[in-house]
């Protein structure tokens, strides 16, 4: 027995020592296809959100996204087979400038330990989440938070559109969030989930290595391919 643990130990180790070798020996292929697993998720988190515009259950969104400080899309997320084993999946955050109204270039983040409490079923689910505090968007510099303790988060109301928004509840949170799972309303619930700095797509997207604050708040770095999203955002199209 002692020697079967000796043996996966060395597995193991020698498992590690080809990875970081990866890591030493071929950067600019790791940076590759960081960009371009990062510009893959912008273009999915534009779809994403152009979707949820476009569907009249999710009415109280449509109203606020311009009251909104930012938006946090995350284009998949999966049931279990992720990172720590839990279900979760990446997705951008951006925040709007409210004085023009323009939205910043966006900044990666993981979302994990979701639980997967689907009404309807399934394995997968969209979701877009507005933050509407200040304490939201100040959560999300640090490297990593919990929804539901050190911030608050609100299951965003339905409703059938601007007309119908006088029938909706009010609701309070830091965050509020929506989800769909195959194009219709999904319960998931995030409390508890947390959310962390994707470094490697933010280092890969931007070409060097920035934290949060420089993308979002800063301004420092720009990327051009993200003006589709940004602009699906402004119009809410």
């Amino acid at each position: 027995m002692e020697k079967i643990k000796q043996r996966h130990m060395g597995v193991g180790v020698v498992i590690a020592l080809l990875a970081l070798g990866m890591v030493v020996l071929f950067p600019p292929l790791l940076r590759a296809d960081d960009m371009r697993k990062a510009q893959g998720l912008v273009d999915k988190a534009r779809v994403t959100f152009s979707e949820f515009m476009r569907d009249s259950t999710y009415g109280w969104l449509h109203e606020n996204v311009d009251h909104a400080k930012g938006v946090l899309i995350f284009p998949q997320i999966l049931k279990g087979g992720f990172i720590w084993g839990g279900s979760g999946g990446t997705g951008v955050f951006m925040v709007r400038d409210e004085r023009t109204g323009k939205w910043s270039d966006p900044a990666f983040y993981t979302l994990g330990s979701v639980t997967f409490g689907l009404q309807i079923g399934g394995e997968s689910a969209q979701v877009v989440m507005v933050a509407m505090t200040k304490k939201a968007v100040d959560s999300l510099l640090s490297s990593s938070f919990k929804l539901g303790g050190d911030v608050s988060i609100a299951l965003g109301p339905l409703g059938g559109g601007a007309k119908a928004s006088a029938d909706i509840p009010s609701v309070t949170g830091d965050f509020v969030s929506f989800a769909k799972s195959k194009g219709l309303y999904a319960g998931l619930n995030l409390e508890g989930a947390v959310i962390a700095v994707r470094d490697g797509l933010n280092r890969g997207y931007y070409g060097k290595g920035v934290r949060p604050a420089d993308i979002i708040v800063m301004k420092d770095v720009r990327d051009s391919h993200s003006a589709g999203l940004r602009e699906t955002l402004r119009c809410k199209c």
